[in-house]
């Protein structure tokens, strides 16, 4: 039996099923990285490096930079939940993981 033909461990189709295991996670890492980049922009850059710029602005009596670096992250982490149970919900029926009864 040479290398390529499959073991009787591994069924012919257990290659196809680990390649979809890792585009499901390779997936999975990129939501989470760019939903983690946007509140590291939104905390980070916006609420410490543009502070100055920012609170040329003001919001409810505030200035937009203080309010930014105080409220800015809590409510985009938030935003970004939502955003990432809706994502995930499409990423596993992509990859036919999803819950047939969530309840």
């Amino acid at each position: 039996m040479s290398e390529s033909e499959n073991t009787p461990d591994a069924p012919a189709g257990d290659d196809a099923v680990k390649a979809e295991h890792k585009a499901y996670w390779r997936a999975n890492i990129r939501l989470v990285s760019v939903l983690m980049v946007v509140w590291f922009v939104i905390s980070c850059v916006c609420g410490i490096y543009f502070v100055k710029e920012l609170n040329t602005f003001e919001y409810a009596g505030f200035k937009l930079g203080l309010w930014i670096a105080q409220q800015g992250p809590i409510i985009v982490f938030i935003l970004l939940l939502p955003i990432y149970c809706i994502a995930m919900g499409k990423i596993d029926k992509r990859y036919h993981v999803e819950d047939k009864d969530p309840y």
